[in-house]
């Protein structure tokens, strides 16, 4: 890419956790978070913003290898291994072969960056994840001509993740992206939140981020990742192809066939919160619109 996507934000800006696990202590407004730098670059001054509590990140999310409840990824999750973790890099690259954590991680500028990721079923959180960008693995690797796509894969070990011994899905479970999208900025391999290495629930020990797309884009507990020419498999585009495409942008203009996606309720924000309008690819517009020039998003989904 021609640029390099620097957050405004760090983590002087968000609010400590241990204040967030007292919340009555939270003042309205205190430690305000304004959208231009959770949402891309467009100022949303009405809209303050705040990064979710650790609570809520780490206990409501989909985690279908645990269970299909949201809280049952926190209750589960406790019995995954992730030390020692190694990925596979194969397919269209200069150098394939299976890497450890460490090796992964020598020498990655590790990188703060709050998102606002948004979840199909219509809820959204602010998070404050760490990692590095896929891109700079990416380019370790070398990405070879013909390569158009990046699939990734989840772990199956049924042993320690109790929601692979049922056929909920076709295990394992299974994303990918076009090459440009993997190669942009924004693109985030997280390794931890709020400073902290990743809990197991939120997909240790490595997870994609892609923060304009559906929460479910965003794979945990990655063991694979493959560079292709063709596009690859991604498992809720193959479980409903009508209700999830395979490109999963953030789009108000296309709702889900049973329910509209033009609203969104933050998780955490008590019981008669209201709801805010869904934006185009979640707040990110300006950033990654060129991406998807003279294609017709409601074809391409």
């Amino acid at each position: 890419m021609a640029y390099r996507y620097r957050s405004p934000l760090t983590y002087a800006d968000v609010t400590p956790k241990h204040i967030y696990m007292n919340r009555r202590q939270l003042m309205a407004g205190s430690s305000a978070l304004l959208g231009a730098g959770l949402i891309g670059g467009r100022a949303r001054a009405q809209e303050a913003l705040e990064p979710n509590s650790f609570e809520d990140i780490t206990n409501y999310n989909n985690f279908y290898e645990f269970g299909t409840g949201k809280t049952d990824p926190a209750a589960n999750a406790s019995s995954l291994t992730t030390d020692p973790w190694s990925i596979e890099v194969d397919g269209l690259v200069d150098n394939p072969g299976t890497y450890t954590m460490a090796e992964i991680m020598e020498g990655m500028t590790i990188e703060e960056r709050i998102y606002r990721l948004r979840c199909v079923e219509a809820w959204s959180m602010v998070v404050p994840w760490n990692g590095f960008e896929l891109a700079d693995l990416l380019t370790r690797v070398g990405v070879q001509d013909g390569a158009q796509y990046v699939a990734f894969e989840t772990l199956v070990r049924p042993e320690e993740m109790p929601g692979q011994r049922r056929n909920i899905l076709d295990w394992p479970y299974r994303e990918g992206l076009r090459l440009d999208e993997a190669m942009h900025p924004l693109t985030l391999m997280a390794t931890g939140l709020y400073g902290e290495a990743l809990p197991n629930q939120n997909g240790a020990p490595l997870r994609l981020v892609v923060p304009w797309k559906y929460g479910f884009k965003s794979i945990k507990s990655i063991v694979r990742i493959s560079l292709v020419a063709e596009q690859p498999e991604a498992t809720w585009n193959m479980q409903n192809p009508r209700e999830y495409g395979f490109y999963s942008n953030v789009n108000p203009n296309v709702d889900h066939p049973r329910w509209s996606q033009a609203t969104e309720r933050r998780v955490g924000g008590g019981l008669f919160s209201g709801r805010d309008e869904t934006l185009m690819f979640n707040g990110y517009e300006d950033e990654v619109a060129a991406l998807y020039d003279g294609m017709d998003l409601s074809v391409y989904y």
